[in-house]
């Protein structure tokens, strides 16, 4: 049996449409299971090693199916159709396979990283952003919850850099060696290379490695970072070493003087001073 996984609230809350789409091309028997109130430990025990689960989705449906499934043994394969608007997990693997709509990626998330926020811990799939991204996405939420379906995260962020964000001081440790910053606009602790809809914040990090990658913007003023954001879509900010600063490790802590919102994965929390992020 080939189980096809979704969210019915994900696109604004038609999220089975393409899961029927989906079906109706698979010439094996088939079913749709909905991720809302799926009791998750009760689903795995019934599958067997002779089925497929099929998440239909994007980085959220991904981070929502890793997280309820920690501790939980899925004995089959496990596959991707994208249905998602980032699809920055999808953009990171693609290049390991030809044109297959549906990759298998159970390697991919058998064994990911933690991290920890008010004592809570969360697995990720791409990256944890804190400071602009982090606020971004808190407003983006805000706007949905208010009706708006169009929302433009670009302008967002240059609103955020250029008007409203007050970038905090920030201590960032990475494997025991702290390091200050006066301002720091973002910090991030990346897994994959890509997040926010295709930023390529860590071009040089491995997801199946056990090393994670630290990536902060700062120190500059509000005009100089506006100027060297645009970059990160290429992965060439990394080369802007008065802006950016990059080091790679095992766990990676963050501390703000000051509460903001942060994202996993695109899900944001809000009100966060602390986090730690370990492989």
């Amino acid at each position: 049996m080939i189980y096809i996984l979704y969210n019915e609230l994900a696109n604004n809350g038609h999220g089975k449409e393409p899961a029927d789409n989906l079906k109706a091309t698979l010439e094996k028997e088939s079913e749709l299971v909905n991720l809302v109130g799926l009791n998750i430990s009760e689903f795995a025990a019934k599958l067997t090693g002779d089925d497929t689960v099929i998440l239909n989705g994007g980085d959220g449906t991904l981070n929502r199916f890793v997280n309820d499934t920690q501790g939980i043994d899925i004995p089959c394969d496990v596959m991707l159709h994208s249905a998602g608007t980032g699809n920055d997990f999808l953009r990171d693997i693609k290049e390991n396979y030809d044109s297959a709509e549906t990759p298998s990626i159970k390697k991919y998330i058998q064994k990911l990283p933690t991290v920890t926020i008010n004592g809570k811990d969360y697995k990720f799939l791409n990256g944890v952003g804190f400071g602009v991204d982090g606020v971004c996405c808190e407003m983006a939420d805000d706007m949905k919850a208010a009706g708006k379906k169009k929302i433009d995260y670009t302008a967002l962020s240059i609103k955020l850099v250029l008007f409203k964000f007050k970038p905090p001081k920030a201590w960032i440790t990475v494997d025991g060696e702290t390091v200050e910053y006066k301002k720091a606009w973002i910090a991030s602790a990346m897994y994959g290379r890509y997040y926010g809809g295709g930023m390529k914040a860590a071009p040089e990090q491995d997801r199946l490695s056990d090393q994670l990658t630290s990536v902060v913007f700062h120190s500059l003023g509000r005009i100089r970072t506006l100027m060297g954001f645009p970059k990160i879509f290429e992965g060439e900010h990394v080369n802007n070493k008065k802006l950016v600063t990059v080091r790679t490790g095992k766990e990676i802590t963050v501390k703000f003087d000051k509460p903001y919102a942060l994202q996993i994965d695109g899900e944001t929390v809000r009100g966060v001073t602390e986090y730690t992020a370990r492989i």
